[in-house]
């Protein structure tokens, strides 16, 4: 169709000039983007601008127990309508309930996230039922812990499944109604994991490498379009202390608690942080991944920070067949 269109290409020096022009503005914007940074990480939350959740329509994936719990609990005492999606009937019950006894309404679904069908019907029943969704968190989450030969195929596809395709149809069923409104916020729980490959991870990993990727080309392509006032957030927690690791022992630094993650979760939500990770500290540790020798990062990590080790703990979860 746009074959025998006839594109005006610039002259070289017209496009040269346009190069310098756009690097030395982004130069300048650099300046000011750094100061903004070092100022905004300076203040305490307190003092900074926060927008308020209240009354806004939050779904939560893996909202029965762990971090997914937490989060309900908390931002309902902020004045949101929390919507819970698990595939545990009992866990989700006893969120629920804990829920309602502090006099907060709470709506819950039994979701399979690796059934795409689900996902879509339930979705839909939520819009009729609770509203348009104002933020979704892809919370949910499963590791199975074998290494890369004991791994079966079932364990492979389901881990794919809910950490990471599942993703693709949550905001694709949520996001068009969010740019409708000129209002939304999508949060990506990705992992520590998804930013360094892990010992007996190598499908859990590569998931949440996946989450990396997709957060960042979904915000790119929100900007790109114009919607601004459609947030994304990714969040990357080092292990945290749920079950999910168990038996697992870090050298370096302890697991992180449910409460502290969730806490800190909000907190950037209510900032707008396109990115997010815990703790703070790993996010300067990361770069020497790229910047030390290939040698020179296995000797620390398997030396100094005794990761495999670690690892090599962690409890077996039930096999999929």
């Amino acid at each position: 169709m746009l074959e025998g269109t006839k594109i005006n290409t610039p002259s070289q020096v017209s496009s040269i000039f346009d190069i310098a022009k756009d690097t030395v503005l982004f130069l300048v914007l650099s300046c000011y983007y750094i100061l903004e940074s070092l100022f905004w990480t300076l203040v305490p939350n307190v003092l900074r601008p926060m927008k308020s959740l209240n009354g806004d329509i939050i779904l939560i994936t893996g909202g029965g127990g762990g971090v997914g719990r937490q989060l309900a609990i908390k931002l309902a005492r902020l004045g949101a309508k929390v919507v819970l999606w698990d595939i545990n009937k009992e866990a989700l019950k006893k969120t629920c309930s804990a829920l309602r006894d502090e006099g907060y309404e709470v709506y819950s679904y039994v979701v399979d996230l690796a059934d795409r069908t689900a996902v879509y019907s339930t979705a839909q029943k939520v819009k009729i039922e609770v509203g348009k969704v104002d933020i979704l968190i892809n919370n949910a989450g499963i590791v199975f812990g074998e290494t890369f030969l004991d791994l079966n195929d079932a364990a492979i596809e389901t881990t794919y499944k809910v950490n990471i395709i599942s993703h693709y149809w949550t905001v694709k069923a949520f996001l068009p109604d969010m740019i409708s409104s000129g209002k939304g916020h999508i949060v990506t729980v990705g992992s520590v994991a998804g930013l360094l490959g892990t010992y007996r991870c190598t499908d859990y990993s590569a998931t949440k490498f996946a989450t990396v990727g997709f957060h960042e080309s979904l915000f790119t392509e929100l900007r790109a379009h114009g919607h601004n006032t459609i947030h994304a957030t990714l969040v990357c927690p080092y292990y945290i202390n749920t079950g999910m690791f168990d038996g697992v022992t870090p050298r370096l630094m302890p697991m992180l608690e449910p409460d502290y993650v969730a806490e800190t979760m909000i907190d950037s939500i209510r900032k707008n942080e396109v990115n997010c990770i815990m703790p703070g500290s790993v996010r300067y540790l990361l770069p020497l991944k790229c910047l030390l020798p290939a040698k020179m990062c296995w000797d620390l990590m398997h030396r100094v920070m005794k990761g495999p080790q670690s690892m090599m703990e962690l409890k077996k979860k039930p096999a999929v067949v």
